[in-house]
Protein backbone atom coordinates (compact mmCIF):
# COMPACT_ATOMS: atom_id res chain seq x y z
CA UNK A 1 0.00 0.00 0.00
CA UNK A 2 3.18 2.52 1.07
CA UNK A 3 4.48 1.76 -2.62
CA UNK A 4 0.90 2.76 -4.28
CA UNK A 5 0.75 5.75 -2.60
CA UNK A 6 4.34 6.61 -2.64
CA UNK A 7 3.75 6.22 -7.14
CA UNK A 8 0.68 7.75 -6.40
CA UNK A 9 1.75 10.81 -5.08
CA UNK A 10 4.66 11.49 -7.22
CA UNK A 11 3.07 10.96 -10.40
CA UNK A 12 0.85 14.09 -10.20
CA UNK A 13 4.02 15.80 -9.77
CA UNK A 14 4.54 14.67 -13.47
CA UNK A 15 1.19 13.93 -15.02
CA UNK A 16 0.02 17.10 -13.76
CA UNK A 17 2.59 19.78 -16.09
CA UNK A 18 2.34 16.66 -18.82
CA UNK A 19 -1.68 16.89 -18.99
CA UNK A 20 -1.54 20.66 -19.55
CA UNK A 21 1.28 21.17 -21.86
CA UNK A 22 -0.76 18.51 -23.80
CA UNK A 23 -3.99 20.17 -24.08
CA UNK A 24 -1.49 23.28 -25.15
CA UNK A 25 -0.58 21.85 -27.90
CA UNK A 26 -4.16 20.77 -28.92
CA UNK A 27 -5.13 24.32 -29.02
CA UNK A 28 -3.23 25.39 -30.93
CA UNK A 29 -2.87 22.22 -33.16
CA UNK A 30 -7.25 22.21 -33.50
CA UNK A 31 -6.90 25.65 -34.96
CA UNK A 32 -4.46 24.26 -37.61
CA UNK A 33 -1.09 25.68 -36.10
CA UNK A 34 1.31 23.02 -35.42
CA UNK A 35 3.04 24.32 -32.49
CA UNK A 36 6.19 21.95 -31.03
CA UNK A 37 7.56 25.09 -29.30
CA UNK A 38 6.06 23.65 -26.04
CA UNK A 39 9.72 22.86 -24.47
CA UNK A 40 10.53 26.10 -25.38
CA UNK A 41 7.31 27.79 -23.79
CA UNK A 42 7.87 25.65 -20.88
CA UNK A 43 11.37 27.34 -19.70
CA UNK A 44 9.77 30.52 -20.74
CA UNK A 45 6.83 30.23 -18.48
CA UNK A 46 9.71 28.70 -15.75
CA UNK A 47 12.13 31.08 -16.36
CA UNK A 48 9.18 34.17 -15.27
CA UNK A 49 7.88 32.49 -12.51
CA UNK A 50 10.81 31.27 -10.54
CA UNK A 51 12.15 34.39 -11.47
CA UNK A 52 9.17 36.51 -9.71
CA UNK A 53 9.29 34.41 -7.04
CA UNK A 54 12.85 34.75 -6.36
CA UNK A 55 12.69 38.33 -6.15
CA UNK A 56 9.46 38.14 -4.12
CA UNK A 57 10.78 35.57 -1.81
CA UNK A 58 14.18 37.93 -1.28
CA UNK A 59 12.32 41.31 -0.18
CA UNK A 60 9.84 39.25 1.49
CA UNK A 61 6.75 41.41 -0.01
CA UNK A 62 4.89 38.24 -1.14
CA UNK A 63 5.13 34.55 0.27
CA UNK A 64 2.65 31.12 0.23
CA UNK A 65 -0.60 31.13 -1.63
CA UNK A 66 -0.33 34.43 -3.26
CA UNK A 67 3.01 34.10 -4.24
CA UNK A 68 2.31 31.27 -6.08
CA UNK A 69 -0.84 32.63 -7.74
CA UNK A 70 0.69 35.89 -9.14
CA UNK A 71 3.77 33.28 -10.30
CA UNK A 72 1.68 31.20 -12.30
CA UNK A 73 -0.82 34.35 -13.92
CA UNK A 74 2.93 35.66 -14.71
CA UNK A 75 3.98 32.70 -16.03
CA UNK A 76 0.84 32.24 -18.28
CA UNK A 77 1.46 35.87 -19.39
CA UNK A 78 4.67 35.04 -20.34
CA UNK A 79 4.02 32.12 -22.53
CA UNK A 80 1.37 34.34 -24.35
CA UNK A 81 3.86 36.87 -25.36
CA UNK A 82 6.35 34.13 -26.41
CA UNK A 83 3.95 32.51 -28.65
CA UNK A 84 2.49 35.90 -30.13
CA UNK A 85 5.88 35.14 -31.98
CA UNK A 86 5.21 32.08 -33.21
CA UNK A 87 1.15 32.99 -34.52
CA UNK A 88 2.70 36.22 -36.34
CA UNK A 89 5.18 33.81 -38.00
CA UNK A 90 2.58 30.88 -38.66
CA UNK A 91 -0.36 32.89 -39.63
CA UNK A 92 0.54 36.37 -40.64
CA UNK A 93 3.94 35.41 -42.50
CA UNK A 94 2.85 31.97 -43.64
CA UNK A 95 6.26 30.77 -42.08
CA UNK A 96 6.94 26.95 -42.33
CA UNK A 97 5.64 26.30 -38.33
CA UNK A 98 8.06 23.49 -37.66
CA UNK A 99 10.59 25.53 -38.40
CA UNK A 100 9.32 28.69 -36.39
CA UNK A 101 8.73 26.24 -33.24
CA UNK A 102 12.43 24.65 -33.53
CA UNK A 103 13.81 28.18 -33.58
CA UNK A 104 11.84 29.07 -30.34
CA UNK A 105 12.75 25.73 -28.61
CA UNK A 106 16.43 26.73 -29.40
CA UNK A 107 16.04 30.65 -28.75
CA UNK A 108 13.98 29.62 -25.03
CA UNK A 109 16.68 28.56 -22.97
CA UNK A 110 19.82 31.07 -24.31
CA UNK A 111 17.48 33.88 -23.27
CA UNK A 112 16.61 32.51 -20.23
CA UNK A 113 20.36 31.94 -18.94
CA UNK A 114 21.23 35.13 -20.57
CA UNK A 115 18.82 37.33 -18.78
CA UNK A 116 18.84 35.07 -15.37
CA UNK A 117 23.28 35.85 -15.24
CA UNK A 118 22.39 39.60 -16.39
CA UNK A 119 19.55 40.08 -13.70
CA UNK A 120 20.98 38.30 -10.93
CA UNK A 121 24.98 36.86 -11.78
CA UNK A 122 23.99 33.13 -11.77
CA UNK A 123 22.19 31.27 -14.09
CA UNK A 124 20.31 29.43 -11.75
CA UNK A 125 17.21 30.74 -10.23
CA UNK A 126 17.04 29.62 -6.64
CA UNK A 127 13.79 29.81 -4.43
CA UNK A 128 12.21 28.17 -1.34
CA UNK A 129 9.48 26.29 -1.90
CA UNK A 130 6.98 26.77 0.64
CA UNK A 131 3.95 26.39 -1.23
CA UNK A 132 3.26 22.16 -0.27
CA UNK A 133 -0.24 21.34 0.98
CA UNK A 134 0.67 19.19 4.13
CA UNK A 135 -2.81 17.70 4.35
CA UNK A 136 -6.02 18.94 3.41
CA UNK A 137 -8.60 18.75 5.80
CA UNK A 138 -11.35 15.41 5.81
CA UNK A 139 -10.15 14.83 2.45
CA UNK A 140 -7.12 13.98 3.27
CA UNK A 141 -8.54 10.83 5.51
CA UNK A 142 -10.40 9.33 2.75
CA UNK A 143 -8.49 5.57 2.05
CA UNK A 144 -5.88 5.13 -0.56
CA UNK A 145 -7.35 8.63 -2.13
CA UNK A 146 -6.71 11.05 0.59
CA UNK A 147 -3.27 10.05 0.94
CA UNK A 148 -2.68 10.57 -3.23
CA UNK A 149 -4.38 13.39 -4.15
CA UNK A 150 -4.70 15.56 -0.81
CA UNK A 151 -1.60 14.90 1.59
CA UNK A 152 2.09 16.97 0.79
CA UNK A 153 0.02 17.94 -2.65
CA UNK A 154 -0.11 21.29 -4.43
CA UNK A 155 -3.24 23.57 -5.25
CA UNK A 156 -1.48 23.11 -9.16
CA UNK A 157 -2.88 19.60 -8.95
CA UNK A 158 -6.43 20.67 -8.84
CA UNK A 159 -5.87 23.33 -11.56
CA UNK A 160 -4.35 20.58 -13.57
CA UNK A 161 -7.88 18.92 -13.24
CA UNK A 162 -9.98 21.88 -14.04
CA UNK A 163 -8.07 22.66 -16.82
CA UNK A 164 -8.82 18.92 -18.31
CA UNK A 165 -12.37 19.51 -17.86
CA UNK A 166 -12.89 23.02 -19.07
CA UNK A 167 -10.75 21.72 -22.19
CA UNK A 168 -13.16 18.98 -22.70
CA UNK A 169 -16.25 21.91 -22.60
CA UNK A 170 -14.34 24.81 -24.48
CA UNK A 171 -13.47 22.18 -27.12
CA UNK A 172 -16.44 20.32 -27.75
CA UNK A 173 -19.98 22.19 -25.95
CA UNK A 174 -19.00 25.87 -26.90
CA UNK A 175 -19.41 27.73 -29.90
CA UNK A 176 -15.71 28.68 -29.50
CA UNK A 177 -14.87 25.09 -29.44
CA UNK A 178 -16.56 24.43 -32.89
CA UNK A 179 -15.21 27.89 -34.56
CA UNK A 180 -11.78 26.91 -33.14
CA UNK A 181 -12.24 23.18 -34.36
CA UNK A 182 -13.50 24.12 -38.24
CA UNK A 183 -10.23 26.59 -38.39
CA UNK A 184 -8.32 23.34 -37.78
CA UNK A 185 -10.59 21.56 -40.55
CA UNK A 186 -12.26 23.09 -42.90
CA UNK A 187 -10.78 26.86 -43.19
CA UNK A 188 -11.40 27.71 -46.36
CA UNK A 189 -15.22 26.76 -45.09
CA UNK A 190 -15.30 28.75 -41.89
CA UNK A 191 -14.04 31.56 -43.81
CA UNK A 192 -17.08 31.33 -46.11
CA UNK A 193 -19.28 31.18 -43.13
CA UNK A 194 -18.11 34.85 -41.78
CA UNK A 195 -15.62 33.65 -39.46
CA UNK A 196 -12.27 35.07 -39.30
CA UNK A 197 -9.95 32.15 -39.54
CA UNK A 198 -7.03 34.62 -38.34
CA UNK A 199 -8.43 35.35 -35.25
CA UNK A 200 -9.23 31.60 -34.45
CA UNK A 201 -5.96 30.54 -34.49
CA UNK A 202 -4.19 33.04 -33.23
CA UNK A 203 -6.67 32.69 -29.85
CA UNK A 204 -5.71 28.80 -30.33
CA UNK A 205 -1.92 29.58 -30.32
CA UNK A 206 -2.28 32.19 -27.72
CA UNK A 207 -4.06 29.93 -25.55
CA UNK A 208 -1.36 27.01 -26.51
CA UNK A 209 1.06 29.77 -24.88
CA UNK A 210 -0.51 30.39 -22.05
CA UNK A 211 -1.21 26.79 -20.96
CA UNK A 212 2.51 26.44 -21.92
CA UNK A 213 3.37 29.03 -19.94
CA UNK A 214 1.90 27.89 -17.11
CA UNK A 215 3.04 23.95 -17.34
CA UNK A 216 6.56 24.91 -17.06
CA UNK A 217 6.16 26.57 -13.75
CA UNK A 218 3.87 23.59 -12.33
CA UNK A 219 6.56 21.47 -13.72
CA UNK A 220 9.01 23.21 -11.91
CA UNK A 221 7.97 23.38 -8.55
CA UNK A 222 7.35 19.99 -7.03
CA UNK A 223 10.40 18.07 -8.06
CA UNK A 224 12.75 21.52 -7.54
CA UNK A 225 13.95 24.48 -5.68
CA UNK A 226 16.13 26.00 -8.33
CA UNK A 227 15.37 26.52 -12.46
CA UNK A 228 18.20 25.99 -14.96
CA UNK A 229 16.30 26.67 -17.63
CA UNK A 230 15.81 22.96 -18.51
CA UNK A 231 12.82 21.37 -18.34
CA UNK A 232 13.88 17.59 -19.24
CA UNK A 233 12.22 17.27 -22.56
CA UNK A 234 9.00 17.53 -21.21
CA UNK A 235 7.61 19.77 -23.89
CA UNK A 236 8.44 17.14 -26.37
CA UNK A 237 6.88 14.22 -23.92
CA UNK A 238 3.80 16.77 -23.58
CA UNK A 239 3.42 16.43 -28.29
CA UNK A 240 4.14 12.62 -27.70
CA UNK A 241 1.00 12.82 -25.31
CA UNK A 242 -1.09 15.26 -27.83
CA UNK A 243 -0.87 12.04 -30.52
CA UNK A 244 -1.33 9.74 -28.23
CA UNK A 245 -4.62 11.28 -27.39
CA UNK A 246 -6.01 11.84 -30.78
CA UNK A 247 -6.00 15.71 -30.39
CA UNK A 248 -8.73 14.92 -27.22
CA UNK A 249 -8.80 15.83 -24.00
CA UNK A 250 -9.39 13.15 -21.77
CA UNK A 251 -7.63 10.53 -24.04
CA UNK A 252 -4.79 13.19 -23.74
CA UNK A 253 -5.36 12.31 -20.17
CA UNK A 254 -4.93 9.10 -20.37
CA UNK A 255 -2.33 9.16 -22.05
CA UNK A 256 -0.26 12.14 -19.72
CA UNK A 257 -1.31 8.92 -16.79
CA UNK A 258 0.24 6.51 -19.06
CA UNK A 259 3.60 8.58 -19.55
CA UNK A 260 3.45 10.31 -16.57
CA UNK A 261 3.81 7.07 -14.67
CA UNK A 262 6.61 6.30 -16.93
CA UNK A 263 8.03 9.20 -15.86
CA UNK A 264 7.49 8.75 -12.07
CA UNK A 265 9.46 5.41 -11.76
CA UNK A 266 12.26 6.63 -13.74
CA UNK A 267 12.61 9.17 -11.51
CA UNK A 268 11.72 7.43 -8.29
CA UNK A 269 12.17 3.82 -8.38
CA UNK A 270 14.40 3.82 -5.63
CA UNK A 271 11.59 4.46 -3.21
CA UNK A 272 9.71 1.41 -4.45
CA UNK A 273 11.72 -1.74 -3.13
CA UNK A 274 10.28 -4.14 -5.60
CA UNK A 275 11.92 -2.31 -8.39
CA UNK A 276 15.00 -1.38 -6.33
CA UNK A 277 15.42 -5.15 -5.70
CA UNK A 278 15.41 -5.88 -9.08
CA UNK A 279 18.85 -5.07 -10.04
CA UNK A 280 18.35 -3.15 -13.05
CA UNK A 281 20.84 -0.28 -14.19
CA UNK A 282 19.93 3.21 -13.66
CA UNK A 283 20.43 3.74 -16.97
CA UNK A 284 17.57 1.76 -18.08
CA UNK A 285 14.69 3.43 -15.27
CA UNK A 286 16.36 6.57 -17.00
CA UNK A 287 15.29 5.99 -20.61
CA UNK A 288 12.11 4.35 -19.90
CA UNK A 289 10.24 7.17 -20.14
CA UNK A 290 11.66 8.02 -23.66
CA UNK A 291 11.87 4.45 -25.21
CA UNK A 292 7.92 4.21 -23.95
CA UNK A 293 7.69 7.56 -25.99
CA UNK A 294 8.84 6.03 -29.34
CA UNK A 295 6.87 2.85 -29.02
CA UNK A 296 3.61 4.77 -28.30
CA UNK A 297 4.44 6.63 -31.10
CA UNK A 298 5.04 3.51 -34.00
CA UNK A 299 1.84 2.28 -32.34
CA UNK A 300 -0.45 4.77 -32.62
CA UNK A 301 0.61 7.19 -35.70
CA UNK A 302 -0.97 5.00 -38.51
CA UNK A 303 -4.31 5.70 -36.82
CA UNK A 304 -3.47 9.72 -36.31
CA UNK A 305 -6.10 11.65 -36.34
CA UNK A 306 -4.97 15.05 -36.79
CA UNK A 307 -6.73 18.21 -37.45
CA UNK A 308 -7.26 18.02 -41.82
CA UNK A 309 -5.62 21.20 -41.79
CA UNK A 310 -2.97 21.56 -39.14
CA UNK A 311 0.40 22.85 -40.59
CA UNK A 312 -1.42 24.66 -43.77
CA UNK A 313 -1.16 28.41 -44.09
CA UNK A 314 -4.53 29.80 -44.51
CA UNK A 315 -4.80 31.99 -47.53
CA UNK A 316 -8.09 34.39 -47.49
CA UNK A 317 -7.80 34.05 -51.04
CA UNK A 318 -7.65 31.23 -52.07
CA UNK A 319 -10.33 28.89 -53.03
Amino acid sequence: MSSIIFLGQNMMYYLIPLLIVALAAMFSERSGVINIAMEGTMIIGAFSGTLFIYFMQKSQALSGFPLLIVALLIAMFAGMIFNLFHAFASINMMADQTISGTAMNLFAPAFAIFMARSVIGIQQIQFFNDFRIAKVPLLSEIPLIGPIFFQNTYFTTLLGFIILIVSQIVIYHTRFGLRLRSAGEFPQATDAAGISVYKMRYSGVLISGALAGLGGLIYIIPISTNFNADVAGYGFLAIAVLIFGQWKPFYIFLGATFFGLMKTISAGYTGIPFLANLGIPRVIYEVLPYVATLVVLVLTSKRSAAPAAEGEPFDKGKR
